[in-house]
């Protein structure tokens, strides 16, 4: 760990971060990985043609997405990703409120961390800092072969 406050076990800085995110679909959705804190990890996304529905409403699909990144890159920070890997097995999310434009920005915060098992809690917000979204995910840590 880079200190005794700090949950992760790997220090990379927000440009490498985004760096492994080139040609893939969180690059397509625009997501990006904005701050790192002691214990958290914040991203933020676009609300455009991207990841809107047809109505022009933000699709709650691309809200998943982006939970999903969050806590998985985060996930995968705790650990030694030489030896394990950190992927999704359960998504819950609440919509609470429709956007239309603007960025939403989403926080993961590491709610239990077991030697198999890791439970996430990811806040995301629109630019009025107004609750948007609300999604737990539950991720497995699996041993790299």
């Amino acid at each position: 760990m880079t200190n005794s406050t700090s949950i992760w076990h790997n220090d990379i800085d927000l440009k490498q971060l985004n760096s492994f995110n080139q040609h893939t679909m969180i690059e397509h959705l625009g997501i990006e990985i904005t701050e790192r804190g002691e214990d958290f990890l914040t991203g933020t996304m676009p609300v455009d043609q991207r990841t809107q529905r047809p109505f022009g409403v933000l699709h709650g699909g691309a809200l998943c997405s982006l939970a999903e990144t969050l806590g998985s890159i985060a996930g995968n920070m705790t650990i030694d990703f030489k030896k394990e890997i950190a992927v999704g097995m359960n998504l819950s999310a609440n919509y609470l409120r429709p956007v239309t434009e603007g960025v939403v920005t989403g926080t993961a915060t590491l709610i239990h961390k077991g030697k198999r098992t890791q439970l996430w809690d990811v806040s995301i917000i629109n630019e009025l800092k107004q609750i948007v979204c609300c999604a737990r995910l539950l991720l497995s840590v699996l041993p790299k072969n």
